[in-house]
């Protein structure tokens, strides 16, 4: 311990005992001044001189710049004061560095680089399907060289540092988002305008599903988009069938929008994962191409199957519905088609109330063949096999022809 204090007082009183006359540092006359006195000066002029200067660091589109304090230094002057040795003069050696040059080389590349934006489509659920852009390709700020730039130009004359920019490319092209939103599938049907709330129904089960995007994989499931169909959600009484036979409920109409889509996403290419034919034909598609829906325990439902989304856009207008798959496809063509098998003749009932005298229908036995072409080679299958119930003819007894003469006046 005697030691060490012993040193420390050595160290101080040598750094106390005045310099030999006639010493200059950096031309400043340090002469006959105390070790620490000469430190102090030289510091001086050198901390006076870095406050003239100034680093510029220049961006794509930004300019930082640093000074004093920001920029230190460092010497050799304590060990040179030790040195020194009368009528000579000594250069002090001087290196300048940046405060917290690794935070902020960090901090100016997060800045100045820009991330790749892909080329990309936005589906739009009115007007044009997509809108498109190209994209851009990415830019990342060199910082291991702009680390190494700024000590070079802080060891020589302070010259501007320049950010080097490292290009990303994109790794798609627009063609290839456009090739995974081409149209795959349309299907339209038709109805009276004139019902009102018949179209109404339509048009608003038509809205909800417009706009939906269904990824590789995913089910769609009708009621769960749609919704339950009651006056409080806006939908209307219209025709409905019910127990084989035609009568007023809410949201009559409805069953015309899940054929529709049937008929899109069969064409598309997807797997239906479940669907029910009407009770009895609709005038709207032929035989063995409907899909009823009822409630929440009768429901349509697809699978995408494809490898890429698929969005699908409704349109309803006058007299009309719509439904449009867009995605990419998986190359193949499809065509759907019915054949009718069979005849069910309609009962008849005879009854002498005028009023519940009514035409009635035959029934059908009817079967639905898809047809999937791919790489030139067709293949056809029966994919499924229906029964529509015919409807009851009702009819007024005839009378014999004497008594109709009878009542003749």
């Amino acid at each position: 311990m005697l030691a060490f204090s012993a040193g420390l007082i050595f160290f101080a009183c040598a750094f106390c005992e005045k310099l030999p006359k006639n010493v200059t540092i950096d031309g400043i006359e340090v002469g006959g001044k105390s070790a620490a006195e000469a430190v102090r000066l030289v510091r001086g002029s050198i901390e006076e001189n870095l406050k003239t200067k100034s680093l510029t660091i220049i961006g794509a589109d930004k300019k930082y710049v640093f000074s004093y304090p920001e920029i230190g230094y460092k010497d050799n002057l304590q060990k040179l004061v030790k040195a020194v040795k009368k009528g000579n003069s000594y250069t002090a050696e001087v290196g300048f560095y940046l405060n917290g040059l690794s935070e902020i080389s960090h901090c100016i590349c997060d800045e100045q680089s820009r991330p790749v934006t892909e080329p990309y489509a936005i589906f739009n659920e009115t007007g044009a399907p997509f809108t498109y852009g190209a994209g851009s390709d990415g830019l990342k700020a060199d910082r291991n060289k702009l680390v190494a730039d700024v000590r070079a130009s802080l060891a020589g004359g302070f010259c501007d540092v320049k950010v080097e920019y490292k290009t990303l490319k994109r790794t798609e092209t627009l063609s290839a988002v456009k090739s995974k939103t081409r149209l795959i599938s349309a299907f339209t049907t038709y109805f009276d305008s004139s019902n009102a709330d018949r179209a109404h129904n339509i048009s608003l089960a038509a809205a909800t599903v417009n706009g939906t995007v269904l990824t590789p994989g995913g089910v769609f499931s009708f009621n769960g988009v749609v919704g339950e169909r009651t006056t409080a959600r806006g939908f209307k009484s219209a025709k409905i069938i019910e127990k084989g036979e035609f009568v007023d409920g809410v949201g009559g109409g409805v069953c015309q929008v899940s054929t529709t889509l049937y008929n899109a996403a069969l064409l598309a290419g997807c797997r239906i994962t479940e669907f029910h034919p009407h009770s009895l034909a609709v005038s709207y598609v032929p035989p063995s191409c409907d899909a009823m829906v009822s409630g929440t325990y009768y429901d349509l439902k697809f699978e995408n199957s494809l490898s890429e989304k698929l969005y699908i856009r409704a349109t309803a207008g006058k007299g009309y519905i719509t439904f449009y798959f867009y995605g990419k496809g998986d190359g193949a063509q499809y065509s759907y088609a019915s054949r009718v098998t069979g005849n069910i003749p309609a009962p008849e009932e005879v009854t002498d109330d005028p009023s519940r005298v009514k035409d009635g229908r035959d029934g059908i036995l009817s079967e639905g063949y898809l047809t999937v072409t791919r790489g030139g080679i067709k293949k056809t299958v029966l994919f499924r096999k229906d029964k529509y119930l015919p409807l009851t003819r009702v009819v007024t007894q005839e009378l014999p022809p004497e008594e109709e003469e009878a009542e003749q006046p």
